[in-house]
């Protein structure tokens, strides 16, 4: 059988973006709870309060945003966005005034 490459059309990475509040003891414990689940699921964070996630299109997305939208905190803002593998090549990353190479995409998949 051989390897079939994923497009990077059809490969995607997930961005949770969030504002929640923290301003009582029961708020940080719900913002910390939904960033422990982010990690859980596989996401890694890429700045405060900013984290990502590979996944393999649109299917597998969908399915993250269910367990997105039933683990959300009670208050505050969370955005979510997604780019195709293709469109995420693109990021331009600065850190302090250096720019940075972009980050190696996991592009490794392969189906067999």
């Amino acid at each position: 059988m051989t390897a079939t490459q994923l497009s990077g059309f059809r490969l995607m990475w997930i961005f949770v973006m969030f504002d929640l509040p923290v301003g009582s003891r029961a708020e940080m414990h719900a913002a910390t709870k939904f960033r422990q689940f982010l990690l859980d699921e596989g996401f890694e964070k890429s700045q405060f309060s900013v984290y990502a996630r590979f996944c393999n299109g649109k299917e597998q997305f969908e399915a993250y945003m269910r367990r997105i939208e039933s683990n959300l905190p009670a208050q505050g803002e969370v955005h979510i966005l997604t780019f195709t593998d293709r469109q995420y090549e693109n990021i331009v990353r600065f850190s302090g005034q250096r720019r940075r190479r972009p980050r190696k995409n996991p592009d490794q998949l392969a189906l067999f």
